[in-house]
């Protein structure tokens, strides 16, 4: 039974909820698939009349904005050591590589990577708490977690939900397809972030090799 099956079993504020708390969880640091989750419930919502796609797109937002907001006040209680700890509990997430990409892309990009990293699958479960180990100041992460958060999570269901009901009788056959599309997405992101993350921790390792040898080179010289 995959996941739209199951949604189907429960009843509709079950559905509200669930998306909302998975999606809330996932933007708080904590690996879930919530945009599986989304997709499958506003594809669910095409086909079911029970289920209200606004409500279901106002849960998502308010899940994807509280998630992140909480995320952001416990990274700037919790500091780097925070960040040490999950990289021991998810290691393939929260390594030293992703991490300090993460931190270059938000010290380049500011506020627009919290913005961006709603639509990144790793990056999402980064943004809450890594923005608040930086002490990025909470009114410029509050803007780009509330259009973000509601352009990610209200679009993604406005689009799923459109597509739902122009092609509701192919769907009902092939549904499954939406979902293996959104895991390719998610991990073709994954890979990508990754490639970059390694490509970018050589680059940083290289550097303080040489800002080492170079201060070694002049402290033997001054002597």
């Amino acid at each position: 039974m995959h996941v739209q099956e199951w949604l189907e079993t429960i009843p509709a504020v079950a559905v509200y909820a669930l998306v909302g708390v998975v999606i809330g969880v996932e933007s708080l640091g904590i690996p879930l698939p919530g945009e599986i989750v989304l997709v499958s419930s506003a594809l669910l919502a095409s086909q079911h009349g029970d289920i209200n796609p606004y409500v279901l797109g106002a849960c998502a937002s308010v899940g994807a904005i509280v998630g992140d907001s909480i995320g952001y006040a416990i990274g700037r209680k919790g500091g780097r050591p925070l960040l040490t700890r999950l990289g021991k509990k998810f290691p393939k997430h929260f390594s030293e590589a992703n991490i300090g990409l993460a931190e270059r892309s938000f010290e380049k990009w500011g506020m627009w990577a919290v913005f961006f990293g709603r639509f990144v699958a790793l990056l999402r479960i980064f943004a809450g708490p890594l923005a608040g180990v930086l002490r990025m100041p909470y009114w410029k992460f509050l803007i780009a977690n509330v259009l973000g958060g509601i352009l990610w999570a209200g679009g993604t269901t406005a689009v799923i939900y459109s597509v739902g009901i122009v092609a509701e009788a192919w769907l009902k056959r092939f549904s499954w397809l939406g979902l293996v599309l959104a895991v390719l997405i998610g991990l073709a992101s994954m890979l990508i972030i990754k490639n970059r993350a390694k490509k970018a921790a050589a680059a940083a390792e290289t550097r303080s090799k040489t800002e080492t040898e170079a201060a070694a080179t002049a402290t033997a010289a001054a002597e």
